[in-house]
């Protein structure tokens, strides 16, 4: 089966120089960027029942950008004002540095890992070991943290924004060759937008290995899977496979 048109359950990419254009270009395949699932934060109503009160902590952890805009958003609704002494560790510098936007960078405290696992912040953690941390999440949030209490981090989560289902509308197009997935949470919103949905010739990929659980629990065909080995990323994974069924553009 030739692929002419994918579903990319994505943002669309904020640069131009993107593989995910490069590859369109040189395979002619339409490529559509379409999230099955958004982040929703919670309301300052929903965050004061855990009964977290941030100004109790000292240092907060950050793993996601979307976790940065929720935290100083609820702090701004719950009318809390943060130190100039608090502590922000990053799990890489990108994330470190979206701090900018609420923060003045250069005049705070601020650590940040490589790898983006919580791992490569354990140095750092350990040497301020006496602060007390504050780790905001999404309400369904990786099984990461056993590094934190394997290290004897004090550490609290706060659910600060969850994840839900992206609807499609009454009359959106759906008409796909392949479908792209990169968390479970896809899966379960292309269940609920399409209880009757029949896979047929419908290639379908996913990314991690939870992700490609999720396709083969739902009852799916898994097509694609990354990372490997050979495709460490779900571009490089595409073109292999593009250039196995279909031809590219001379």
């Amino acid at each position: 089966m030739n692929i002419k048109k994918i579903l990319v359950s994505q943002p669309k990419p904020s640069s131009e120089k993107s593989p995910y254009y490069d590859i369109a270009a040189k395979y002619g395949v339409e490529i559509v960027f379409r999230p099955f699932i958004k982040v929703e934060g919670l309301s300052a109503k929903e965050f004061r029942q855990q009964k977290v009160s941030i100004s109790d902590y000292t240092a907060i952890i950050f793993t996601a950008r979307t976790a940065i805009d929720h935290f100083f958003r609820l702090c701004e609704e719950t009318r809390v004002t943060i130190p100039d002494t608090m502590k922000y560790f990053c799990t890489t510098e990108a994330i470190a540095l979206y701090l900018q936007k609420y923060i003045v960078y250069r005049k705070r405290k601020i650590f940040f890992g490589k790898s983006g696992k919580l791992d490569d912040l354990i140095p750092s953690l350990t040497k301020h070991i006496k602060e007390n941390f504050l780790l905001p999440v999404a309400d369904v949030h990786k099984d990461t943290l056993s590094v934190l209490n394997d290290n004897k981090i004090p550490y609290t989560t706060a659910v600060m924004y969850r994840t839900v289902s992206n609807d499609f509308e009454d009359g959106e197009a759906f008409d796909y060759d392949m479908l792209m997935f990169f968390s479970p949470s896809g899966i379960d919103s292309l269940k609920k937008n399409f209880p009757d949905f029949v896979q047929g010739d419908i290639k379908i990929s996913a990314f991690g290995l939870a992700t490609a659980k999720a396709v083969k629990d739902g009852g799916l065909r898994l097509d694609l899977e990354a990372p490997t080995a050979e495709c460490p990323s779900m571009t490089s994974a595409l073109d292999m496979f593009l250039k196995k069924n279909n031809k590219a553009k001379k």
